[in-house]
């Protein structure tokens, strides 16, 4: 006998293209959203989806299989939602897209307040901006514009790329050097300390040396860590140096555990995006993760 919830999981996989997308809007695992399409599939007998990547192609029996079972299943749909028995009240699910480092700094301490369920995304920009699009997001904190007209971005804030280094770096040594107006004196004085970076990421190290010295950096740091607030924790009380935002850094800054060395010349800034999907269902709640990200940012 066919259960109900093969079909629902199939439509939501046809509907988002991804078995992590049908995961997320059935709130289930991604081995459960496999298990109930392989169920189907056998149970018809044959392919439902090509598997190309990460996307799920639906075959052509399977644009028919969804043409002839989508009414049938909406109204089954329509009737769950009028006719069950509720005592409360509806409780949203947001989806929010941001760097991990965002995350711990902003919302991290106020997950546990929110009156609203919560589904906090990392990712790659592009990817996350694609999510919001497909619905899959709410809102995403993000430097990268998209270009869909359905995606409308507030600016919000603006991070400084900087050097920063640990509390035993000299500084008056630095400043010495970057008097001289010779960048060759300031190439080989960074020669001479531990650079930390994080893993797979050189963008803000990459683009602060181009607009500074004109060329990329020649170089890979010495200790790849897991993320940024993780560079300034090995860099607190040290004599290491990292190029990051300067708002990662800004407690451990203010303790003086670590301090911004050079903020470059000309600033590389980048602007801060909250973008959401427009005529949202959530404008109550996601104004209010905006408030808290405010606070800090």
């Amino acid at each position: 006998m066919v259960n109900l919830e093969w079909y629902r999981t199939f439509k939501a996989i046809y509907k988002s293209g991804t078995l992590t997308g049908a995961a997320e809007a059935l709130f289930i695992s991604q081995p459960g959203v496999s298990l109930h399409l392989s169920s189907l599939e056998s149970y018809v007998g044959y392919k439902l989806f090509d598997r190309t990547g990460r996307k799920m192609v639906p075959t052509e029996r399977g644009k028919v299989f969804y043409n002839f079972i989508i009414e049938a299943l909406g109204k089954l749909e329509d009737a769950e939602k009028n006719f069950q028995k509720s005592n409360e009240k509806h409780t949203p699910t947001i989806s929010v897209g941001m760097c991990f480092e965002t995350f711990q700094i902003t919302l991290e301490p106020y997950v546990s307040t929110l009156p609203f369920n919560l589904i906090i995304q990392f990712g790659e920009y592009p990817e996350m901006l694609g999510n919001l699009e497909k619905g899959i997001l709410d809102l995403i904190i993000t430097p990268q514009r998209g270009t869909a007209a359905t995606i409308e971005h507030e600016a919000f804030s603006s991070e400084r790329i900087v050097l920063i280094g640990g509390s035993k770096v000299n500084q008056d040594e630095f400043d010495a050097l970057l008097k001289t107006g010779k960048p060759n004196g300031l190439l080989d004085w960074f020669s001479t300390h531990k650079w930390y970076g994080t893993t797979g990421d050189m963008e803000h190290l990459r683009k602060f040396w181009q607009l500074n010295f004109n060329k990329y950096p020649d170089f890979r740091p010495n200790y790849i860590v897991p993320n940024l607030n993780s560079i300034v924790r090995c860099l607190s009380g040290g004599n290491g140096l990292a190029i990051i935002p300067s708002h990662i850094g800004k407690k451990e800054i203010d303790a003086e555990q670590v301090k911004v060395i050079w903020e470059g010349n000309p600033l590389l800034e980048n602007t801060l995006y909250f973008a959401t999907r427009k005529n949202t269902l959530y404008a109550e709640e996601i104004a209010r993760i905006k408030e808290l990200i405010r606070q800090v940012m």
